[in-house]
């Protein structure tokens, strides 16, 4: 009987909640286009000193649901891992997902890392049945857009 007793524990139970921060306004009521989501977010982008990686949430009729910074990082780079960048999506039942990211250069040209992350991206997003559909990289003025570019396609089955 003793040793049962040390056997048994409590578990604690959780509640998961979303707070909205604040919200954003914009024109577009769709991201039907790489040039919507860049008119959309580019702002947020505009000024900063360091590298933000940020992903945003879209409904099944591809309209923004909402926009999280997913990673604040440093000159050069944003440590950025799926889990983090999923949870959003996963819990505000999103479709889609876009993600976003500045170099601090004002050059939008992906590095291979660049190039990587979102081959991982793509894959986890699969596994959890989120669409992945664009990648854009904010420069001075000025984006790319991996979807824009084909490059989506090379990791797309």
């Amino acid at each position: 009987m003793a040793i049962s007793a040390r056997l048994t524990r409590s578990v604690p139970e959780y509640s998961i909640c979303l707070v909205r921060e604040r919200r954003t306004r914009f024109k577009a009521r769709t991201a039907s286009s790489s040039e919507d989501c860049y008119q959309m977010f580019r702002k947020a982008f505009e000024g900063l000193d360091r590298e933000h990686f940020a992903v945003i949430t879209l409904d099944a009729k591809n309209r923004p649901i909402g926009f999280n910074v997913v990673s604040v990082g440093t000159l050069t780079l944003a440590l950025v891992h799926p889990r983090e960048v999923f949870k959003l999506s996963i819990l505000q039942n999103a479709a889609g997902v876009i993600f976003a990211h500045n170099h601090i250069s004002g050059d939008p040209t992906p590095s291979p890392e660049d190039r990587r992350l979102t081959s991982r991206l793509i894959a986890a997003g699969k596994i959890l049945g989120v669409n992945v559909l664009d990648h854009l990289i904010f420069g001075r003025g000025c984006y790319i857009s991996f979807g824009d570019k084909g490059w989506m396609e090379e990791w797309v089955e």
